[in-house]
């Protein structure tokens, strides 16, 4: 297996660095456009793996694509990130056009490649990478939701002071602030509904805290958060690369799923070695399609701004 990650700043550094750690490759290849960045960054990596014992070989370049050739999987991290106050739908402009080269250049030399999009307005810029390349639709995959649903369990743990791997719980629709839906109703501990062991109250915070858990570290940190964003691309291309049926939330494209069509947005897919396989149904009630329609609709209108670049 070959796997390449584009863009080395925090993001795509610990997304690659976890790939290394888990095996996932023989070879991983780490491209940036700054000069000697993923060079650097590969180097560090490689004087790890005999302190972590990872025999994966990891290359860096310096916007030579002609090194990522054969690549089964690519994640795309590049572009900016946000800044404090800054949304993720104000990054469109910008990192349309990075994405868009990012993903051609891309299949040039792996044509074949599943390509995951971790790149802001995340929902967007899957729907722009599909759409650019004419890749059949089970190939790009966007990862928000698998990190949403990481931090819905970490908010859901908190609340209930239990262990967060014991606990089922998926977000659903826009990767964003105000579009993402955390889904209370269906989230369970060892099998059993949350609402059992929280308030309708509590569930609400954690759901709240949910949506804004991306501006909320932006704010403290002064830039995007990396950790879990890249721990949840490593985790997508582990479900690819060992071909796992694992079911996960992530941005792909409907044709009438969940009464939506010509839009990639967050829905539950089982993901293995072709990319995204099937969408499974949740069966949602009123509010929760209602909120899913209403989500649709904010993505919607981002993917028009498209059209105007």
């Amino acid at each position: 297996m070959k796997v390449t990650v584009v863009g080395a700043g925090a993001v795509g550094a610990t997304c690659a660095d976890n790939i290394a750690r888990a095996a996932l490759c023989e070879e991983l290849v780490l491209l940036d456009i700054k000069e000697g960045l993923a060079e650097g960054k590969a180097m560090d990596m490689m004087q790890t793996a005999a302190l972590l014992n990872f025999e994966t070989k990891i290359i860096g370049s310096t916007n030579d694509y002609a090194k990522t050739k054969g690549s089964d999987v690519v994640v795309i991290t590049s572009g900016i990130p946000r800044k404090p106050g800054m949304t993720r739908e104000e990054l469109i402009g910008i990192n349309a056009g990075i994405v868009k080269g990012v993903a051609n250049n891309i299949l040039q030399h792996s044509p074949d490649a599943v390509i995951v999009i971790i790149s802001n307005p995340m929902d967007t810029m899957t729907y722009l990478a599909l759409k650019s390349t004419g890749l059949p639709k089970n190939r790009i995959i966007g990862m928000g939701g698998t990190l949403d649903s990481s931090r819905f369990r970490y908010f859901l743990s908190q609340a209930l002071q239990v262990s967060p791997n014991d606990l089922q719980g998926f977000v659903i629709g826009g990767h964003g602030d105000t579009t993402m839906i955390p889904l209370t109703r269906l989230a369970t501990y060892q099998g059993t509904p949350v609402s059992a062991y929280a308030t309708a109250e509590t569930l609400s915070k954690v759901a709240a805290d949910t949506m804004v858990g991306g501006a909320t570290l932006t704010k403290l940190l002064g830039t995007s958060a990396w950790y879990a964003p890249g721990a949840s691309g490593a985790d997508l291309v582990k479900a690819i690369v060992r071909d796992e049926k694992r079911l996960m939330p992530c941005s792909v494209y409907l044709e009438g799923e969940y009464g939506q069509k010509d839009i990639c947005i967050g829905v539950p897919v089982t993901v293995g070695r072709n990319g995204w396989e099937k969408i499974i149904d949740f069966n949602l009630n009123d509010d929760e399609r209602a909120l899913f329609s209403k989500s649709a609709d904010a993505v919607r209108n981002m993917n028009n701004v498209l059209s105007t670049l």
